[in-house]
C-alpha cells in the first residue's frame, strides 16, 4: 500500500510508547511486591513480584520486537518483519509457562512441608491493592493501544498485564486468609497465581505457533472476503482462496475466474480491482495476490501438456501451408481451454470475406488441423 512506511512508523512509536509506559510501571511493581513480600513474609506476593519481573522482561521484548517490525520489506523479507511481532509473542507465551512453572513448584513445595511457612504481615495486603489498581490500569492502556494498531503482540502484553492484576487479587484473598489464621492460603494462593500464568502463557503460544505455521484466518472472515471479492464486476467464481496473518496484518491468494475470451487488459483490471476491494473492505488484508482463470481450472481437463506459443504457431504454419487464402492471416489469438487450443485468426478484408469464401476456408484450415487433436474451436474473422 502506498502509505505503508508511515503506517509501520505509526505502529512502531505507538508500541514503543506502550513497552517504555509498562516498563516504568512494572519496574516500580516488582519492587514494591519482591521488598514487602520478603519485609511482609508473603510468599505469594514474593511470587507476584516475579511475575512482575517477567511483565518488565516482555515489555522490553516487545520494544526489541517493534523496533525491528516496523521496517517494511526489503529484497531479504519480502513480505515484511511483521513474523517478528508472532515470534515475540510466541516468546512470551513460552516465558509466562516457565515463571508460572517455577512460581508453582514453589507453592507446592510449600505446602507440603519442603519450606517453612511465612505468617505474611498487614502490608503485603496494600501492595497487593497497589498492583490490582496499577495492573488493570495497565491492561485497559496496552489493550486500548492495541485494537487502534490491530496488535496481536500488545495484546499479549496486555493479557500478561491482567494475568498480574488477577494474581495479585489471588495473592490479596490469599494474605486476607493468612492473617484470619489460615497460613496454607497464601501458599494456595502462590500455586493459583502460577495456574493463571500458564493458562494464559499456552493460549498466547499456542495462537503464535497457529500463525507461524500459517494457519488461515476464521470462518467468518473467510466469509468476507469471499463476499467482498464475488461484489468485484466480471468475477464469476473463486477457488482457491487461502489466507494467512503475519504479524497485525493477513495477506490472501486467490483464483478468479472470469469470461474466458476477455483480454489480457481486462483480465489484470479485473484483478486489480479484487486486490482494492479486499484491502478496503477487509480491515486486516494488506497483502493480495489474484490469479486470473478462464475457467475453473480445478474442475476442467489440464492445459498443461499442450504446446506454448511459439510450438503452436509453427504446428499450425505447417498444417496451413497448401491452404489457398491460409497465407493472408494477420494474426492468431490462441485459447488454452478445457484441455484443448481454441483459435480465434484474424483475416484483412479481400474476397475471401465473402460469407461463402469465408466459410470454406474456414473448413479448410479446420480440416488441415484434423490430424493435430490439440487444436479445437477455429474462428475467423475480417477486419478492414
Amino acid at each position: 500500500m502506498a502509505d505503508s512506511s508511515g503506517i509501520l512508523h505509526d505502529r512502531y512509536q505507538a508500541t514503543s510508547r506502550v513497552a517504555i509506559v509498562g516498563a516504568l510501571v512494572n519496574l516500580v511493581l516488582a519492587v514494591v511486591k519482591i521488598a514487602v513480600g520478603i519485609v511482609a513474609q508473603s510468599q505469594s506476593l514474593i511470587a507476584d513480584g516475579i511475575h512482575s519481573v517477567s511483565d518488565l522482561l516482555s515489555d522490553a521484548l516487545v520494544y526489541v520486537a517493534a523496533r525491528h517490525a516496523r521496517h517494511g520489506p526489503d529484497q531479504e523479507h519480502p513480505y515484511g518483519h511483521g513474523r517478528i511481532e508472532t515470534a515475540a509473542t510466541m516468546g512470551l507465551g513460552v516465558f509466562l509457562i516457565l515463571v508460572a512453572g517455577g512460581i508453582m513448584l514453589d507453592g507446592l513445595e510449600t505446602m507440603f512441608g519442603y519450606h517453612d511457612l511465612m505468617t505474611p504481615g498487614v502490608m503485603a495486603l496494600y501492595a497487593a491493592l497497589f498492583s490490582i489498581l496499577a495492573n488493570e490500569w495497565l491492561y485497559h492502556y496496552t489493550m486500548r493501544v492495541a485494537r487502534e494498531i490491530n496488535s496481536d503482540m500488545l495484546r499479549a502484553n496486555a493479557w500478561h498485564h491482567r494475568t498480574d492484576s488477577v494474581s495479585s487479587l489471588v495473592v490479596l484473598v490469599g494474605v486476607g486468609g493468612s492473617l484470619l489464621g489460615m497460613p496454607y492460603l497464601d501458599a494456595i494462593a502462590a500455586v493459583l497465581v502460577g495456574v493463571m500464568i500458564a493458562k494464559i502463557g499456552w493460549d498466547l503460544g499456542w495462537a503464535a505457533i497457529q500463525e507461524l505455521v500459517d494457519a488461515g484466518l476464521d470462518e467468518d472472515r473467510i466469509e468476507a472476503i469471499r463476499g467482498a471479492i464475488m461484489e468485484v464486476g466480471g468475477v464469476r467464481d473463486i477457488h482457491m482462496l487461502r489466507t494467512r496473518r503475519i504479524g497485525g496484518y493477513a495477506s490472501a491468494d486467490v483464483h478468479v475466474q472470469v469470461e474466458p475470451w476477455l483480454s489480457v487488459s481486462e483480465g489484470h483490471m479485473i484483478a486489480v480491482l479484487v486486490e482494492h476491494g479486499l484491502k478496503r473492505q477487509i480491515e486486516e488484508i494488506d497483502d493480495v495476490t489474484v490469479h486470473i482463470d478462464p475457467e475453473n481450472d480445478e474442475a476442467a481437463p489440464s492445459c498443461t501438456s499442450l504446446p506454448a506459443r511459439a510450438q503452436a504457431l509453427q504446428l499450425l504454419a505447417q498444417a496451413w501451408q497448401d491452404v489457398d487464402g491460409a497465407e493472408r492471416r494477420l494474426r492468431v489469438v490462441l485459447h488454452y481451454l478445457s484441455g484443448k487450443i481454441d483459435l480465434d485468426v484474424y483475416f484483412p478484408l479481400s474476397p475471401e470475406s465473402e460469407p461463402a469464401e469465408a466459410e470454406r476456408l474456414r473448413q479448410s484450415m479446420s480440416d488441415a488441423l484434423s490430424s493435430h487433436p490439440q487444436f479445437g474451436r477455429l474462428q475467423l474473422y475480417f477486419k478492414g
